[in-house]
């Protein structure tokens, strides 16, 4: 039996310039809020909840027209573009305090199918405060982009970042662990790596990822490595550390490479003198300006903790 009762969800998407795909999300959606609550899943009171990231487009227009006929559709704006990340925290701290039992984060595109949310809701009944929605498999993507969201996750691994495989933000997350949140301040938000770190208790439903089927991805190629980056520099300091590692094993190298070329001119054998000295200097000088580029990252990241500027600001809210 459930050892929950049916809860109060809100369903959090954020929302940049969608409004191709809006309508066709907006129907969607209330449809399963319809269904969910005909089944009992959900309390009747249970509503979606739009996070407009600053958009250039009609999307906030869209979303004020469909609050006007339908009242189980909400939204907050922001003021400016504060990105993906800001946008999924500001819907679940919006809806905490708002008064949800738990919340469901998913892309306004809707490529996360939506029809696993029930199994997401079970798994909620039956105990779990974070349910993650997980990939079957990426035969979708292109060789390319498969290959490398596995060498991003073996990646993570080895810098010892626990991450879910195949998962992006399509989860479910119990109040409990909104409240639990509050205590998480920084600035740099990577909601992948900090959810399993919670400790709370976890189940996966898992499901295909569907194609998109109006506008663009707002994750191209830079922005998706930009995202990787920010993930690494937020969840581990093992970079530095490798860093280090390769500062001390230049070092050992160049030691060993003069007491060579020591030894030789003391035996009186000419010594090669430009490409010998040419590649040592541009080893050392290349290691040298990654390991002050690497500790430049870091510092700004210490630089936007402590200024403590707000990481969005809510212009407007149905």
């Amino acid at each position: 039996m459930p050892s929950r009762p049916a809860p109060l969800l809100v369903l959090v998407v954020p929302c940049y310039n969608e409004e191709e795909t809006l309508p066709r999300t907006l129907d969607a959606l209330a449809g399963l809020l319809s269904r969910c609550k005909a089944e009992g899943l959900i309390r009747p009171e249970s509503y979606a909840l739009y996070v407009d990231d600053g958009s250039r487009d009609a999307t906030w227009q869209l979303l004020a027209a469909r609050h006007a006929c339908d009242p189980y559709c909400r939204g907050i704006s922001f003021a400016a573009n504060a990105g993906h990340q800001n946008a999924v925290w500001a819907g679940m701290d919006t809806a905490r305090q708002w008064g949800a039992d738990c919340i469901i984060s998913l892309d306004a595109d809707l490529q996360d199918d939506i029809n696993v949310i029930p199994e997401m809701l079970a798994r909620y009944a039956e105990g779990a405060d974070i349910v993650y929605g997980v990939r079957k498999d990426r035969s979708a993507d292109t060789a390319f982009k498969r290959g490398t969201a596995h060498f991003f996750y073996r990646l993570m691994g080895w810098l010892n970042v626990r991450l879910i495989p195949d998962h992006a933000d399509y989860r479910l997350a119990s109040r409990p662990v909104l409240e639990a949140l509050q205590g998480f301040e920084e600035q740099t938000l990577f909601l992948r790596g900090l959810f399993p770190t919670l400790g709370f208790k976890t189940e996966k439903v898992y499901y295909s990822r569907l194609s998109r089927q109006a506008g663009e991805s707002k994750y191209p190629l830079l922005k998706m490595l930009s995202f990787a980056w920010r993930g690494i520099t937020s969840c581990s300091a093992a970079p530095l550390r490798l860093a280090g590692f390769m500062s001390l094993a230049c070092m050992i190298t160049a030691l060993i490479y003069s007491l060579v070329s020591l030894y030789e001119h003391l035996q009186g054998e000419t010594i090669p003198g430009w490409t010998s000295l040419i590649i040592v200097v541009l080893l050392l000088g290349a290691v040298q300006l990654f390991c002050l580029a690497l500790m430049g990252e870091y510092i700004a990241r210490i630089f936007t903790e402590v200024r403590r500027r707000p990481r969005y600001i809510v212009e407007k809210t149905l």
